[in-house]
């Protein structure tokens, strides 16, 4: 039987920066899509029909269409904020992913009441264990 090579990667940029990069592409990929739909109804495309070609819906399609009609391209560019803010920041989780550590909290529930009181944040027992399971990741 023949070994099976191994390879490893030479990591010439951080994560972060790796991560900036995806999601920059990632945007002028939406912005991409977007394009195409105008060139679909510069082609004499239906909306409803140039929707369904890059798969989105109609009502996405109208809009996309006001807003090139008013705004032009630039506007089209996808504007994500990033979603909502998480009720604890890093520095919290980090302060009680350690006092978890520290206090030897094992269930879920002792956790929940943990950050209840220590925080005044009310997680449900699913979101806690979805904050724990992060912590195992990390």
């Amino acid at each position: 039987m023949s070994k099976k090579k191994t390879y490893n990667i030479k990591k010439n940029m951080s994560i972060d920066e790796l991560n900036n990069t995806i999601h920059a592409l990632e945007k002028q990929a939406k912005l991409l899509q977007r394009l195409y739909f105008i060139r679909f109804l510069y082609k004499g495309m239906k909306v409803e029909d140039a929707s369904k070609r890059v798969g989105i819906t109609k009502v996405t399609g109208y809009r996309w269409l006001k807003i090139w009609n008013e705004k032009g391209q630039m506007h089209l560019m996808p504007n994500f904020k990033g979603g909502r803010k998480p009720k604890l920041d890093q520095f919290k989780r980090d302060e009680v992913k350690e006092m978890i550590k520290n206090l030897e909290l094992k269930k879920s529930r002792e956790v929940q009441k943990f950050i209840q009181n220590e925080y005044g944040i009310d997680y449900s027992l699913w979101q806690v264990r979805r904050i724990l399971n992060s912590f195992k990741k990390e």
